[in-house]
């Protein structure tokens, strides 16, 4: 049986027991792994990480584990230059665009009143969204660790909180997107982006108060879905302050 010592930082440790939470520990194991098979066996998928130092030295995924390597692990940097040292995806998601699994409807439609790329279905399979994600250069917000593990997937993120607010809070401030939010251009339902309209092209299709109150309309294109500033607009406005002031 060989040995090797690892550290994982920052929120890495969020994958970890609390034993080898933010220290460096033994990890024993026996053949040739790779580094990237001996960090997903301790339940960390590899889309979390962004620099690998073996022995001092930055690697990439392949790197073969020897017996008494000493490996630190780092998570993926999104507002953090990181020069000089062995990026493991070729570029830093700047304003990404996402694909959501089954358990985060309400995260999607949270992004998209942020106005932000957000792709939900509750029936994509796990490899529809890995794929899509692939073709689409999309990347994948989950609750199920399994589907970062897999081999196709260069740009995943697994959500810690369960309260919708929360992971909206989370997510952006993880991608570091504040200063990228454009709140309410995008439709709720199906993520198209809207387009302003005039009243008299939709008059038929608003109710009386409304169109005495409101000037202002926008419509989707793709869902025929119509929007207007109202009292809804309001309340979503003041979660969307919320959420800004945290982060």
């Amino acid at each position: 049986m060989k040995i090797a010592h690892l550290r994982f930082y920052e929120e890495l440790n969020d994958f970890l027991p609390a034993a080898k939470k933010k220290i460096r520990f033994e990890h024993k194991f026996s053949g040739t792994p790779s580094v990237k098979d001996l960090i997903e066996s301790l339940g960390i998928p590899h889309t979390e990480i962004d620099l690998i130092l073996v022995n001092g030295k930055s690697t990439d995924f392949n790197r073969k584990i020897n017996d008494g390597d000493d490996i630190s692990v780092y998570p993926v940097f999104e507002s953090v230059d990181i020069k000089e040292v062995q990026h493991l995806r070729e570029n830093t998601l700047r304003i990404p665009k996402f694909i959501l699994d089954v358990h985060l409807g309400k995260l999607a439609r949270y992004l998209r009143m942020l106005g932000f790329d957000a792709l939900y279905r509750n029936n994509y399979s796990d490899d529809e969204i890995v794929s899509i994600s692939g073709m689409e250069a999309r990347t994948i917000l989950t609750k199920d660790k399994g589907i970062l593990k897999h081999n196709k997937v260069n740009r995943g993120y697994y959500v810690r909180n369960s309260n919708p607010e929360e992971q909206l809070s989370e997510v952006v401030l993880r991608f570091d997107l504040n200063k990228s939010i454009n709140e309410f251009t995008r439709c709720l339902e199906c993520n198209t982006i809207l387009k302003k309209i005039e009243k008299n092209e939709v008059a038929d299709r608003i109710p009386e108060k409304v169109k005495e109150k409101q000037t202002d309309f926008y419509i989707c294109n793709s869902c025929n879905k119509i929007y207007w500033p109202g009292s809804h607009y309001n309340k979503m406005k003041e979660t969307n302050k919320k959420i800004v002031k945290q982060n």
